[in-house]
């Protein structure tokens, strides 16, 4: 069963997810629905942030993938797949590499790409809600 939380700001939207990370094994992927503005990268910088890294986190949508290191290792891979057509455009972006790196992926516009998700991706709906900026957050795991 889906888990929903509510966010009343940018800053529990960004705890939300921080402790969505501290609760889910190293190396997840967390797949990020949501309208234009609905809050995913506000969310991603919750998720770089409990994963230790400091550097500001900022939308790759033109950029298509950012990463992120610790130690010389990704750490956090966020990718924006607004701008693909499809997934015939993910090998060209490194798209198995990055699943193969062991760094914790979040990726927003996962719907462009459906079908080569991990089966063990946690979806994470992301709605404002009507008139304010509030969000409602809902969370699936596989075994939900």
């Amino acid at each position: 069963m889906p888990e929903t939380r509510i966010s009343f700001g940018e800053a529990q939207t960004r705890a939300v997810a921080a402790e969505l990370v501290r609760a889910s094994p190293p190396g997840s992927f967390f797949a990020l629905y949501g309208e234009l503005g609905a809050g995913k990268t506000c969310f991603v910088q919750g998720v770089a942030h409990a994963l230790g890294i400091r550097d500001a986190v900022t939308s790759p949508t033109f950029a298509i993938a950012n990463e992120y290191h610790l130690a010389g290792k990704p750490v956090l891979i966020h990718i924006d797949l607004y701008r693909l057509s499809g997934p015939r455009e993910l090998g060209s972006i490194g798209w198995d590499d990055y699943l193969d790196s062991g760094a914790t992926m979040a990726v927003e516009w996962p719907e462009r790409a459906e079908n080569e998700l991990p089966p063990d991706a946690i979806r994470v709906h992301i709605r404002q809600l009507p008139g304010s900026d509030t969000r409602e957050i809902e969370i699936s795991r596989k075994d939900t």
